[in-house]
Order: structure tokens, then sequence, then C-alpha cells
């Protein structure tokens, strides 16, 4: 489970990067950057839903401070 949270987060972050890159280079000329944007986010939401349905099956355990005593 670590590591596929931690590629998924290395690719969102390289997404914002080319995102970035693009910006500078095109300076807005381009749908590149609207792209890579939109890449980040459906990654981002692939994410988010990745670790609910693992939290559901089991796969991911709750930790910290339990709310009753």
């Amino acid at each position: 489970m670590r590591v596929v949270i931690a590629i998924a987060f290395m690719l969102i972050i390289a997404s914002l990067g080319s995102a970035l890159f693009y910006l500078m280079r095109d300076k807005g000329k381009s749908n590149k950057t609207v792209y890579s944007l939109a890449l980040r986010v459906g990654l981002s939401i692939a994410l988010f839903l990745f670790i609910l349905f693992a939290s559901w099956m089991g796969g991911i355990h709750r930790t910290g401070i339990p709310l009753q005593q």
C-alpha cells in the first residue's frame, strides 16, 4: 500500500511540475498546462478513492487518538 501511495504522490508532483514547465515555456499559448493540471486533479481524486477503498477493505488501518475511551 505504501508503495502505491508513494508512486501516486510522485505522479501528482510530476504533473504539477510539468504544468509549471509548460506555463513558463509556452506563456499560455497552448493547452498543455490545462491538460497537466487536469491530470493532476484526476490523479488526486483517484488516489483519494483508492485510499477510501483500501480503508474499507482493511488494507489501511486507522491510527491515532481514539474518539472514545
